[in-house]
């Protein structure tokens, strides 16, 4: 992976943004983003470039002048979004041909994804390939004609000025491409409202998953291909499929690529939490950003497959993981930053992507003494665990029974070597310069994360994490929801200013469906429904059937987008078709499931060729072909009764348990003193309630 270092000035500046006040610095120059929260619009801040941020009033203000738009979109995780920073838009020469030409514009695409649609789209569209940073230049009026990622100085501003000499010389030349484009971008959008009678059937699926499967690196885990991205998304269906469809080779798969990624690079063995993806094949060296989204769905994951697995990995995993974000992505009150950089200071005062992660062999075996032969076995402190310039990334290859028979200790003498190392390693770690923090909070990143601790408290059994899970929810009532009704996006600073997008209440209504699950409390079940009708009501599009991504009362650029396809998230409508279904069966007066399956056959046709990218929409496809159970816990003991259902892991269900009274119609007229009674029900009709919950497991045919 190639490295670039950035100047010292540069580096002063970022490494002490988020620990001053704006009003604390002495800069020569300062622009409209000073006035934002968001942490990737604030570096950006103090740039010579006359950076606004995205609102209506620039866009009249381009059209007013009828200068072009240079938008720029990133994060603050990005490396090559600070490389071109540097290389760019602090340099002089730059700025005074951004300035003189153009109204640019930096948007946070974490905060504004309904922005990075569009123009990741059109991008696309343009180039064939999209990332980040994604540099725009569009009409007064916002439709793009020309872009690109990454550009160094000279070929930027020879672009900008023959843009700019374009447009002043030949205007129709641009407008008919940004007119052909802007068509573009929106039809390949457009969903239709089939008139499909059949829902994708199980015959269909096992054949799109075995054409699916040969892309599967059986080996190492993940696709036969580098970069490797851990798609949590996809690994949850199939570990789901696998069990459903009794296919062992899936769940070989699934665990496979559970195992080289816990083994890998990409986790961090010293301090907790996974890296967002690995550049090679074997997971062995990551890009280091560490990001909120990854981390809540892969706790989500591991705890699943440690309850399938009981494997202590899993499980590791799992509690490293959550100390993790803990320790560096939680605020005083519980509300979930978005994430740590890729880049810190090297012991050189260079800044430099995953110096705070990477060891030398000398100084781990300064560090270790004793213990570092067993240590370098352990974690490959040889030509396998070599990144560059002598930097090693820990990775392991082997079980821990195969080293301590190579050492001739007990697993007992070894786990604790291991673990004494890691903590010597921790503690000399902190000494370092940390990777730069992201701390706003977004509204969905903080629904995934909520859900991931309701899952470790459900298969692993800490209840500190369900309290962490209930503060994290306390703070999105308080902090998030929006007095007229409907959420707010994002939170920093004690200020909540822009309106949620539909990912943001698909994420909050699962995650408090299980709270409602885990805790008894009917109160999340109602804030379900709540945000539930308030989408159907703001967000539905009725002439296709899905949900628009923004509000219909949100202004938009071009089209307002429809989100189907998963990807490292799930797609916002994958999210909400569960969330009908699931809740359908909790409220089935409500018209949620026929919502539900419209939508998922207005996307199936799109399964065969492309079941990677719908992988959240195949769990729906085995929700509605095969038994889905409405289980009800009635009785004194419901608490206990719940607890230990909940332990095992089975996705085509909902549980909704009282003591003995609710509103819900599912617990109604359940209620017989003197015991606790389980009822599995399919489509409300029951199974003879039992007492044991192995009875109601055998009910449901569990394996």
């Amino acid at each position: 992976m190639s490295k670039i270092v950035l100047t010292l000035t540069s580096i002063l500046f970022l490494s002490i943004l988020c620990a001053q006040k704006p009003e604390e610095m002495n800069h020569q120059y300062t622009n409209a983003l000073i006035n934002e929260t968001s942490p990737y619009l604030l570096q950006h801040a103090h740039n010579p470039v006359n950076w606004e941020a995205w609102n209506p009033e620039v866009l009249e203000k381009a059209k007013k002048e009828n200068k072009l738009l240079l938008i720029s979109i990133g994060y603050a995780a990005c490396h090559w979004c600070h490389v071109m920073e540097h290389e760019c838009f602090e340099d002089l020469e730059v700025a005074e041909t951004m300035n003189k030409n153009f109204i640019t514009i930096k948007v946070d695409r974490e905060e504004r994804p309904d922005i990075d649609h569009i123009y990741m789209d059109a991008l696309q569209m343009m180039t064939g390939h999209g990332g980040w940073p994604l540099n725009i230049v569009a009409l007064p009026d916002g439709r793009p004609f020309w872009g690109a990622t990454y550009v160094k100085k000279e070929n930027w501003i020879k672009s900008l000025d023959q843009l700019s000499n374009l447009y002043k010389n030949n205007p129709d030349k641009i407008i008919e491409y940004a007119n052909k484009l802007s068509e573009g971008i929106k039809s390949i959008n457009l969903v239709e409202n089939s008139t499909e009678s059949d829902i994708y059937n199980l015959e269909q699926l096992d054949n799109t998953i075995k054409d699916w499967s040969k892309h599967f690196d059986t080996h190492l885990g993940g696709y036969k291909r580098a970069p490797k991205f851990m798609m949590p998304v996809n690994l949850n269906f199939l570990m789901h499929y696998g069990t459903a469809r009794n296919n062992t080779d899936i769940l070989d798969y699934v665990n496979t690529t559970l195992t080289k990624m816990a083994w890998g690079g990409i986790f961090d063995h010293v301090g907790g939490g996974f890296s967002r993806y690995s550049v090679d094949t074997k997971w062995h060296v990551p890009h280091f950003e560490k990001m909120l989204y990854d981390n809540g769905q892969l706790i989500s994951l591991y705890s699943k497959a440690y309850a399938k697995t009981k494997n202590d990995l899993y499980k590791y995993a799992v509690q490293k993981t959550i100390a993790f974000v803990e320790q560096e992505l939680t605020d005083a009150n519980c509300g979930f930053y978005s994430s740590l950089d890729a880049d810190s200071i090297d012991a050189n005062g260079e800044l430099e992507e995953g110096a705070y992660y990477v060891w030398k062999e000398d100084e781990l075996k300064s560090l270790l003494k004793d213990n570092f032969q067993i240590f370098k076995d352990y974690f490959n402190i040889n030509s396998y665990g070599l990144w560059e310039h002598g930097n090693h990334v820990l990775i392991r290859d082997a079980t821990k029974e195969e080293i301590a028979k190579k050492h001739s200790i007990p697993i007992e003498e070894l786990n604790e070597i291991i673990n004494q190392s890691l903590q010597l390693l921790d503690k000399e770690r902190s000494k370092r310069n940390k990777p730069r923090l992201d701390d706003k909070i977004l509204t969905s990143w903080n629904g995934l994360m909520m859900k991931g601790l309701i899952d470790a408290y459900r298969y692993v059994g800490d209840n500190a994490y369900l309290d962490l899970a209930l503060k994290n929810a306390n703070f999105i009532q308080s902090k998030m929801m929006r007095k007229e009704g409907g959420l707010y996006r994002n939170h920093k600073n004690g200020k909540s200013t822009l309106n949620a997008f539909l990912e943001d209440y698909a994420a909050i209504i699962d995650a408090y469906l299980g709270l409602f699950e885990t805790t008894h409390d009917e109160q999340w079940l109602l804030h379900c429904k709540t945000l539930t009708d308030y989408c159907l009501e703001n967000f539905m599009d009725t002439k296709s059937g899905m949900f628009f991504f923004s509000s219909k009362a949100d202004d938009f650029v071009i089209r307002r987008t429809i989100e189907i396809s998963d990807n490292v998230i799930p797609a916002s409508n994958s999210i909400m078709a569960i969330n009908l279904y699931k809740l359908s069966k909790l409220y089935p007066d409500d018209n949620y499931e026929l919502v539900a399956k419209q939508m998922l056959k207005n996307v199936q046709v799109n399964f065969k060729e492309n079941a990677q990218s719908h992988a959240n929409w195949l769990q729906l496809v085995l929700f509605m072909n095969q038994p889905f159970f409405e289980i009800a816990i009635v009785g004194d003991e419901y608490k206990t009764k719940a607890q230990q259902l909940l332990q095992y892991h089975i996705p085509n269900s909902v549980v909704a348990s009282t003591e003995n009274q609710s509103d819900i119609s599912i617990l109604q007229e359940r209620y017989s003193e003197g015991s606790t009674l389980i009822y599995v029900c399919l489509h409300g009709s029951c199974k003879l309630p039992v007492t044991e919950v192995s009875k109601s497991l055998k009910q449901m045919d569990y394996h």
